[in-house]
């Protein structure tokens, strides 16, 4: 009986307080109505007394200027809100506290009155930071996929400046100053670069990383996707900026206005690393002839100025021009493949290196050691990322233009710590 009294009165209490509490939201919404309903009052009321003043003095003849006009508007404005003050105002008796209440109860009421716009009961900080940057969460998701198409077609300008300055003025060049030997090699190994940096970036493009099937109910899933409202199968995200989950995604690249996942990784690496060798390339064989060029262009201001041809002008400029656009090129490109060199070798994406440090940070915490369910040793991760089977494959497939598919379908993985090496070579 004792505990069934105790219940009732517990039960009669959090009802009393439910009440109240919706009494103070009903409140709270009342006040934000009112003072919705005053400022719109406010607004017509300046409008419609600045019109009718307008109105006196242009019937008058006098006429008034702009500036007048605004300036008493905003005169009008002021002196109408200070009297709203003044009537709200309560009004103080004699011998009370000075103005620290009144400053006091102004300040409640503007807390009051701003909380009435967005709190409820589950408004924290995480909340109202959320809605702060939601802006610029909502521009960066919808300008990325504009500003992709713009770096595409930049890459598409800056790779065909590069080989047209070097088939009209660096090619002849080597013609006529170079052994046999040298003209067949810097031939033979440029265009071979040439010829997988276009194929693995056409592919990187247009390949789709792989998606989740929406028609399949029975996949293997280790979460539901929030936004997608669907199975996310291991090692798949959510693009925010494609909107779509990705099987085993790496990261949305604007320099490819594509998401890097399970089946255009390969492309996306090969492009890193042929470009990146091919700039490296350019800048070391080009490396006298800009020197040439530099030391060229720095005697045009001698006096007299060299006599050269326009030809030969453009040419200096053309190739300083390609040596510095492809060294920086070299360091910047180098350093991304190297980081993705580092992540492929230890059998993990971009994504799953922040979750694998925060796991391996939370599990040294409680005395364990966390072990990368897909990493299969440096070489094997090597072999499954280029699909190399057989010794064959690593000039067909890796050094020689192949667009064959991954042997993984992105949705099951081997996650086997003692797994034996079907590919041994």
């Amino acid at each position: 009986m004792i505990n069934q009294e105790s219940g009732s009165a517990l039960d009669a209490t959090m009802e009393d307080s439910l009440v109240i509490r919706l009494r103070f939201e009903e409140l709270l919404f009342y006040v934000a109505c009112a003072c919705n309903c005053w400022c719109l009052c406010l607004c017509a009321c300046v409008c419609l007394e600045g019109r009718r003043h307008g109105r006196g003095r242009g019937g008058s003849g006098g006429g008034m200027r702009l500036g007048t006009s605004w300036r008493w508007q905003l005169s009008r404005a002021m002196r109408l809100a200070l009297r709203w003050c003044q009537l709200c105002r309560p009004r103080r008796r004699k011998g009370s506290g000075d103005g620290r209440g009144r400053v006091s109860r102004l300040w409640s009421y503007s807390k009051l009155l701003l909380k009435s716009l967005y709190y409820n009961s589950l408004s924290d900080s995480d909340t109202v930071l959320d809605c702060m940057f939601e802006p610029i969460y909502w521009i960066v998701d919808n300008m990325t996929r504009w500003f992709g198409v713009v770096f595409v077609c930049l890459v598409i300008v800056l790779i065909t400046s590069i080989v047209v300055i070097i088939y009209i003025f660096v090619i002849p060049e080597i013609i006529r100053t170079y052994p046999v030997f040298w003209v067949v090699w810097h031939l033979g190994c440029g265009h071979w670069l040439l010829l997988l940096i276009a194929f693995h970036y056409y592919k990187a493009t247009t390949t789709s990383p792989g998606h989740p099937p929406k028609d399949r109910f029975h996949i293997p899933s280790v979460s539901m996707c929030k936004k997608c409202v669907t199975p996310k199968p291991p090692r798949t995200h959510h693009c925010s900026i494609c909107n779509v989950c990705v099987l085993k995604m790496d990261h949305h690249c604007p320099w490819l206005n594509n998401c890097v996942g399970n089946f255009n990784h390969r492309h996306f690496f090969c492009f890193c690393l042929y470009t990146t060798l091919g700039c490296i390339y350019c800048s070391i064989s080009s490396r006298d002839m800009f020197l040439e060029a530099y030391s060229a262009i720095e005697s045009y201001y001698q006096t007299p100025p060299p006599e050269f041809t326009f030809r030969e002008t453009t040419a200096h400029k053309c190739i300083v021009f390609v040596w510095v656009l492809t060294s920086s090129v070299a360091v910047a490109l180098g350093g991304l493949t190297m980081w993705h060199a580092m992540l492929i070798s230890r059998g993990e994406t971009s994504v799953e290196r922040h979750i694998n440090r925060k796991e391996t940070k939370r599990l040294k915490e409680i005395g364990k050691i966390f072990r990368n369910p897909y990493h299969h040793g440096k070489m094997n991760n090597w072999k499954i990322l280029f699909g190399v089977e057989k010794k064959s494959h690593w000039l067909t497939r890796v050094l020689l233009p192949s667009s064959h598919l991954p042997a993984s379908d992105g949705i099951t993985w081997d996650c086997s710590f003692t797994r034996k090496d079907p590919m041994a070579i």
